[in-house]
Order: structure tokens, then C-alpha cells, then sequence
């Protein structure tokens, strides 16, 4: 049980790889990968085995093949000498608050080179009901009444505002009572003044903004159900984002295998043939055509 402050999330790598080559008139597809993304690099890890899915490009889109009823993670290692916050989404619902997911809501945050697994929908500090693949109808999102998104896990990148450097400043001529009690008064204006907003840390969610990245596609079969309850721990932390706008967004599709095959997202396995080369006259003695065997 991996303890992990609200503040942490899970790991993996980057790459898309040039495409193979093949033998003329053969039909190039791009290798598969596993790993996504530069700030934030983004898995999908079959918990069964433990090995990370590999991913296949297809028309802009990035995919990966589920197995019904197979447990997954999405892990995510931050590779920047900063935290960062990711807020996650799967099939359109915010992992952590269950809320349709939105951008400006809140997320796992992750300490300079920090990873995690995130494996489940977060039902309290300590528990999570994990992620797996499912049919569509019996997903956590159709479920619950949002059946449009489902099939898509989306993962938004927030920098943290970087505090203020104080700055020297020279000395200044002593001002009169009057001007020194107006100072006064602004600096306390200043500090009752509400603070920036900051998000706290468990939420996440990300995918409004990633339906405008690509074209619409056809409803995916896969679904994420809501797993049996496991034990995973959080903690809390403040974080204020850089910016509005995420400054890495990572989307990834999924569907079974078959699906995916079916669509050509998957290369189909070249038919296989028998070895060797058959003979007509395997056996070239001379004579007549013999009874078969007795039934009995």
C-alpha cells in the first residue's frame, strides 16, 4: 500500500516511434508504443501482468487495446525538476470527484520526478474502486446518466505559479506620519485582501478542451466500470496553477482488440500457411485402391 499525498500520481514515459519498414506493397503502420506525453509522461498499465499497453496511432488519435474485465492503471511519473499537477479524466468523469470533467478542476499533484499508479476512482482518502475494463452499458459513466464520452482518458498538465522573487530596493527618505500611517493602511488592505485561487489537492479531470483536438469517432464498446474497493491513500496540498490552460494534454482512446483490429487501428496478423511444400504423390507405390478399415 503505496502511501501518497494528493499531491502524487503515477508514472511513465514518452516516444513515438518512426515508422517500421516493410517489404514493397506492404502497408506501413506506425510501431506501437506505451508511453505518452513530455512534461508528464502517461501509461496504461494492465494490472494483471503489470506491463504497460502498448499504444498504436491512428489518424491523429492515440489508442490502446482493453480486456474485458481486465484492471488497469494510469501511471504517470513527472519529469520536470517541479511539481505539477494532472488533472485526469476517464470516459469524461473526473476520477477523483466523480464530477463531468472540466479543466479548472483539481488533481493529483506531483513532486519533481515523482510517479504513481492511478488505479481507480477515489471514494475517500483511503480508498479507491478500481478501474476496469467493462462493456459499455455497465460503465461507471453510463451508469451514472454520461454514456457520450465513454472510451477516453484524458490527462491535463498544469506548471505551478512560481512564487515571487523579493526584489532589494534601495533606502528611502523617512516620510512624515501622515504618509507612513496612509502606507500602513494600504498594507493592511493588502493583507485582508482574498488570496489567489488555489486548488486543494485530490481531483482531477480533463477532456472539454481534447474534444476539439480531434475528430468525432464512432461510440468504442469499452467501457471503465467502477471495480471493487481497494486500499490506496492520499493527502492534501495546495496548488496554484501557472495558468488557466493546461500546458500539456494527453488524450488517449481505448476499445477491445478486436475493435481495433476491425478498424485497422490494429494491424491484422498476416494469415499463416502450412510449412514446406505439399506433395500430390506423396507416397508413389503402384496398385489398387484397398478396402478401409472395419467399422467395428
Amino acid at each position: 500500500m503505496n502511501r501518497r499525498t494528493l499531491a502524487a500520481a503515477a508514472a511513465a514515459c514518452l516516444g513515438l516511434a518512426a515508422l517500421a519498414t516493410t517489404p514493397a506493397g506492404a502497408r506501413t503502420v506506425p510501431p506501437p508504443d506505451s508511453r505518452l506525453g513530455a512534461l508528464m509522461q502517461v501509461s496504461i498499465v494492465d494490472r494483471s501482468t503489470g506491463r504497460e499497453l502498448p499504444v498504436y496511432r491512428h489518424r491523429g488519435e492515440y489508442w490502446v487495446a482493453g480486456t474485458p474485465g481486465g484492471r488497469y492503471a494510469i501511471r504517470v511519473r513527472n519529469t520536470q525538476g517541479e511539481r505539477l499537477m494532472a488533472v485526469m479524466s476517464v470516459d469524461g468523469v473526473n476520477v477523483v470527484s466523480g464530477e463531468t470533467a472540466a479543466l479548472e478542476q483539481n488533481g493529483y499533484v506531483l513532486d519533481a520526478g515523482e510517479r504513481a499508479d492511478i488505479a481507480g476512482w477515489r471514494k475517500s482518502d483511503a480508498q479507491v474502486a478500481a478501474f476496469e475494463f467493462t462493456a459499455q452499458a455497465n460503465s461507471y459513466a453510463s451508469r451514472t446518466g454520461r454514456p457520450d464520452d465513454v472510451g477516453v482518458i484524458g490527462v491535463a498538465v498544469f506548471r505551478e505559479r512560481a512564487a515571487p522573487v523579493p526584489q532589494w530596493a534601495p533606502p528611502v527618505a523617512r516620510r512624515s506620519d501622515s504618509a507612513n500611517n496612509a502606507g500602513a493602511e494600504r498594507e493592511r488592505r493588502a493583507e485582508a485582501a482574498p488570496p489567489a485561487a488555489e486548488s486543494s489537492a485530490p481531483m482531477g479531470s480533463a477532456d472539454a478542451a481534447a474534444k476539439s483536438m480531434a475528430p468525432a469517432a464512432p461510440a468504442p464498446s469499452l467501457g471503465t466500470g467502477h471495480g471493487r474497493r481497494e486500499t490506496s491513500y492520499v493527502g492534501h496540498t495546495r496548488f496554484e496553477r501557472a495558468s488557466r490552460s493546461p500546458q500539456e494534454l494527453i488524450r488517449i482512446r481505448y476499445d477491445s482488440r478486436e475493435n481495433l483490429v476491425a478498424a485497422g487501428i490494429i494491424p491484422s496478423p498476416p494469415p499463416r500457411w502450412p510449412s514446406g511444400t505439399p506433395s500430390p504423390f506423396p507416397d508413389s507405390g503402384f496398385g489398387y485402391v484397398p478396402d478401409p478399415p472395419a467399422r467395428y
